[in-house]
């Protein structure tokens, strides 16, 4: 029989392998790189991280208790597909939290952050000019983006909620700015962005809430509009398509607001 101090360091061993996965598989699910109905290889994760499938079914495990997996019949793992009324509040929800972070990002963020979410707004920006955009890029660079002004806040209890929130919405955004062409080329994805970014070097939380509300928004209402998502009906009585927040245009940063480099 092994000792108590062995088995202990085989039961850590596995936790830390556990996280690991876990961090790697929500990763790719709140860059968007699995889309609802995705199926998911256990035997792929396990192989592609070189661990045993232990940790991996762990891993999986706690992903299915958030909603961000599901497993089904036969024991197929694969990212569900949110029903609309499920979709319009946890945007709701978005709308509040990731606002609160964008206005607290005009206080924490410093020069480095400053500079990392300029790169990134570039980095979209480019993409979207692209003739023939790659679209699963914009998905990621979004992402990308949207968690440097998070991150800007400097509150990492703050950052963890958001982090569930992206674990499930991660994979729909696909339906987004995957979901045509001509959707990123619209323009209002990087002119969010513009305004948000204009608004933390402004130091303005008002104009950096607003942004955001206003990127979430019309992603919200374009996924809602393709008919995408699962039906369903909220408490009993359809919930309307204009429910998915109160975000209202981002506006003018005031003459003489604080204006940071």
């Amino acid at each position: 029989m092994g000792s108590p101090a062995r088995a202990r360091a085989s039961e850590e061993a596995a936790g830390t392998l556990a996280d690991r996965v876990y961090r790697s598989l929500a990763d790719r699910l709140m860059a968007g790189r699995a889309a609802p109905g995705d199926k998911l290889s256990l035997r792929a994760v396990a192989d592609t991280l070189g661990v045993s499938m232990m940790p991996v079914r762990a891993a999986v495990s706690r992903l299915t208790a958030e909603g961000a997996l599901e497993v089904l019949p036969k024991r197929a793992v694969t990212v569900p597909l949110m029903r609309a009324d499920q979709f319009r509040d946890i945007t709701r929800v978005r709308i509040e939290i990731e606002g609160a972070a964008a206005a607290m990002a005009c206080h924490g963020a410093d020069r480095s952050d400053l500079a990392t979410i300029a790169e990134r707004e570039r980095t979209f920006r480019a993409i979207s000019r692209e003739r023939a955009p790659d679209l699963a890029r914009a998905v990621a660079a979004n992402q990308e983006l949207h968690f440097a002004v998070y991150r800007a806040a400097k509150s990492p209890e703050l950052l963890a909620i958001i982090e569930r929130l992206w674990l499930r919405v991660g994979p729909i955004l696909n339906f987004d700015l995957r979901g045509s062409p001509e959707r990123i080329k619209m323009g209002d994805a990087v002119k969010c962005h513009q305004a948000l970014l204009s608004a933390l070097r402004a130091g303005d939380p008002e104009v950096a809430r607003a942004a955001i509300a206003g990127d979430i928004r019309s992603a919200a209402e374009f996924i809602l509009s393709s008919g995408r998502l699962a039906s369903g009906i909220e408490g009993g009585h359809p919930t309307p398509p204009e429910a998915v927040g109160g975000a209202q245009e981002p506006r003018r940063t005031p003459q003489g607001a604080r204006h940071r480099p």
